[in-house]
């Protein structure tokens, strides 16, 4: 790396000090954010949530509640095909996930979305209305400020969200009123480049990793001469951030057996529909499950663009033939990989979208946004599975058994990483504290 006439440390430049220094969360000054942390007291253990979001709203009649015997124009085109668990059946593009649905709780009466393009619900269980000031924060930066990190080198939470336009379709979650300080680390945003997923080449990352081992000699020097003896927990902290290679191995995908990457399916960094459309990247997944097993405790991804309204860009079962094969290989990769690393009872992962989709097919060969009811699959977190949570009505228009709220998700999320619901609370820039669920929001009996 070229070096400049200022140097932190010899061989080292200054841009390259604030390079690596923007890598650890977002560009913010660490010291600040990690001081704002140590209210934050460390747990043993280590549970965590990889939430799977498909942004645009995914067609959940064409997806994970078929119905065969509706009429024309409602049915869609797909059949249905049988899954290891009696009585649960799927789509036919979702054949992998089919022969392990007993891992799977599926959700096919999820009520109470606004409506809105918008990953804010599905990362806070909140609406966008009547908000505290500063917003409610995402339950990524919620788990961070309650729980703290595992490994203070691993920030507790890790968005892969991709870079897109419309950003508020596929954000990570924000921090609301807790805080830049529990914002997550996002590798694709902008300034941290040269952490990014896709278009990242390995000389890039064995550059990276040599910058890092000058940091670790500038550590050395300073413990051997007591500079940092007095100094803030805070800054030793951001110092162990900057100098720790976890981040950068646990992204670095080329460390993997590529056959292992190949189970995942690669997919495609291109965007995949049309647009602001983001990718179908398969090695988020991979990604994800490396997280969380250098120390993430939430680590959140949003996958493709399910928003399918039909021609010109393509009907809702053209872009679904695209789209589901690619998820079905992607997710049943994770879940199998989680289980054969015993991260099986330890790693709770969601799959859902902002809403579902109309069960009328429009003259465009589509269906439209359907805020009535939508699905979610879960997996792992020492849940029930292998069961269907719910119904719908015979058109697929509205729940008709145990309609299901987006907090009652965020409850058995939150139960699974070991927070006490009743008494967890976070307090908001006036100093008023506010639980984590709404009172009556509960986990969900069928999964605990």
């Amino acid at each position: 790396m070229p070096a400049t006439s200022h140097h932190k440390c010899p061989g080292i430049s200054r841009r390259s000090f604030l390079q690596v220094g923007g890598l650890a969360l977002g560009g913010l000054a660490l010291p600040q954010l990690l001081r704002a942390e140590e209210q934050a007291g460390l747990r043993s253990g280590h549970k965590s949530i990889i939430m799977i979001f498909l942004s645009g709203g995914p067609p959940h009649q064409d997806m994970v509640d078929l119905k065969p015997d509706a009429p024309d124009g409602i049915r869609g085109e797909f059949n249905p095909i049988k899954t290891n668990v009696s009585g649960l059946d799927i789509c036919e593009h979702l054949p992998r996930l089919s022969k392990m649905m007993d891992r799977f709780a599926v959700i096919r009466s999820l009520v109470g979305s606004e409506g809105h393009h918008s990953a804010f619900q599905c990362v806070t269980g909140r609406t966008q209305q009547n908000q505290p000031g500063g917003g409610w924060p995402s339950f990524g930066s919620i788990v961070a400020k309650l729980q703290g990190p595992v490994d203070e080198s691993v920030p507790p939470f890790v968005g892969l969200s991709p870079k897109m336009k419309t950003s508020t379709w596929a954000n990570p979650g924000q921090p609301g009123f807790l805080g830049r300080a529990y914002a997550p680390l996002t590798p694709n945003a902008d300034g941290m480049a040269n952490m990014a997923l896709h278009g990242i080449t390995i000389d890039q990352f064995s550059e990276r990793k040599a910058l890092m081992q000058r940091f670790d000699t500038l550590r050395r020097d300073l413990d051997a001469t007591g500079a940092l003896e007095g100094a803030e927990e805070s800054t030793r902290r951001a110092l162990n951030i900057l100098t720790s290679t976890k981040i950068a191995d646990a992204l670095d995908l080329t460390q993997e057996d590529p056959r292992l990457r190949d189970r995942y399916g690669r997919g495609s960094p291109e965007p995949a529909g049309y647009g602001d459309a983001g990718p179908l990247l398969n090695d988020y997944f991979l990604a994800a499950r490396r997280l969380v097993e250098a120390g993430a405790r939430v680590v959140t991804l949003a996958y493709g663009r399910w928003d399918w309204h039909g021609k010109p860009h393509g009907t809702t079962f053209e872009n679904a033939r695209h789209h589901m094969p690619m998820l079905d290989r992607g997710l049943s990769t994770l879940v199998e990989d989680l289980h054969q690393r015993g991260l099986d009872q330890d790693v709770s992962v969601v799959v859902w979208g902002e809403f579902g989709r109309t069960p009328k097919i429009n003259k465009e060969a589509g269906r439209d946004h359907w805020p009535q009811v939508a699905c979610a699959l879960l997996a792992g977190g020492g849940m029930k599975t292998g069961q269907v949570i719910g119904t719908t009505n015979r058109l697929a228009e509205h729940a008709k058994d145990r309609p299901v709220h987006f907090q009652e998700v965020f409850a058995t999320l939150y139960h699974n990483l070991g927070i006490d619901l009743p008494t967890a609370t976070v307090k908001d820039l006036t100093g008023r504290p506010h639980y984590l669920v709404d009172a009556e929001m509960k986990p969900m009996r069928e999964l605990v």
